[in-house]
């Protein structure tokens, strides 16, 4: 099957950002650490994946649906460091320089535009998605045609969900991922779910009713010491399922055609590069997009006169 490669455009910037030491910097001074970790985990996925498509979703500026559904949402979360929001830029520049197509829309988070690609890519019967990420949450897009590959451990060593794989760490279908959420919260998120209801719990209950629904249909059936938390944080566990669950209904112009990985201009890489002072990716570069090769006329041989 043919392969589209979606990147979660901030998720790996942060990871990045986070990966590599600050003090990774042009001579002038350019912090590029973020920047230049972006960029090798891009040549790994040519390297490695060797796609037919490319595609990155970007989160955009102010607040999406899920602010303006919980004003608390991420709300415990740091601000992000000035020498990464400066490295933001730059991506973008490297991004446009491979051709490679930006997807993102007000409102939405990325999560939700990878939703929304992978929802139409369910019709391309001969290709498969790949999301490159650091965000387990998009554990819930995977399915038979869509896997996840998690960057904790660096491109070479990502994890690569599979259904059987999140089932395997999970011990649930990948769907079920907000519903955990729902049970268990999630900190990162500043979600709460149930008070007294931890991953263990949680799995156990969704291995036995399934969704949160159907838990909360079969409280009868649940111990009573479990049953109370469930039933004095009802809502709790429903809003945070709705916000942990990825929309895929967001208005993305998508065309596949224009992701191929194929019309992009090398000068214009090789000078960013150079700009950038990456020279150990422009030799990487170099193996894995060569020069095309001139070929030399050889001379006509005259006809001997005598």
């Amino acid at each position: 099957m043919k392969k589209l490669v979606l990147l979660d455009g901030h998720a790996i910037i942060h990871r990045a950002f986070h990966a590599i030491p600050e003090k990774f910097s042009t001579k002038s001074g350019e912090p590029t650490n973020a920047v230049f970790g972006f960029t090798s985990i891009l040549l790994n996925v040519v390297e490695l994946e060797r796609p037919d498509c490319l595609a990155v979703a970007f989160d955009r500026k102010g607040k999406t649906f899920r602010h303006h559904a919980d004003a608390n949402y991420k709300a415990t979360r740091a601000k992000t460091a000035p020498e990464l929001i400066a490295q933001i830029r730059r991506v973008y520049e490297i991004v446009r320089a491979f051709s490679i197509p930006i997807f993102s829309e007000n409102g939405f988070e990325a999560d939700d535009i990878l939703g929304g690609i992978c929802e139409k890519m369910e019709a391309e019967n001969d290709f498969q998605t790949i999301v490159v990420s650091g965000d387990r949450d998009l554990l819930q897009l995977v399915d038979a045609k869509t896997s996840v590959h998690d960057l904790a451990g660096g491109y070479r060593d990502a994890m690569k969900f599979t259904p059987e794989k999140v089932f395997a760490k999970y011990g649930f279908e990948p769907k079920l991922i907000p519903d955990f959420k729902g049970l268990a919260g999630d900190a990162s998120d500043n979600l709460k779910g149930v008070t007294g209801i931890g991953p263990k719990t949680a799995t156990n209950l969704i291995q036995e009713f399934g969704t949160l629904e159907n838990i909360f249909a079969n409280l009868e059936k649940i111990k009573p010491t479990v049953r109370a938390k469930l039933e004095r944080d009802r809502e709790n566990a429903l809003h945070s399922k709705r916000m942990a669950t990825i929309r895929r209904d967001a208005q993305i112009d998508f065309d596949l055609a224009k992701c191929c990985l194929s019309d992009f201009d090398r000068t214009v890489v090789l000078e960013l590069f150079d700009e950038l002072e990456f020279h150990s990716l422009e030799k990487r570069f170099l193996k894995l997009f060569p020069p095309p090769r001139i070929e030399v006329a050889k001379p006509v041989e005259q006809p001997r006169l005598f």
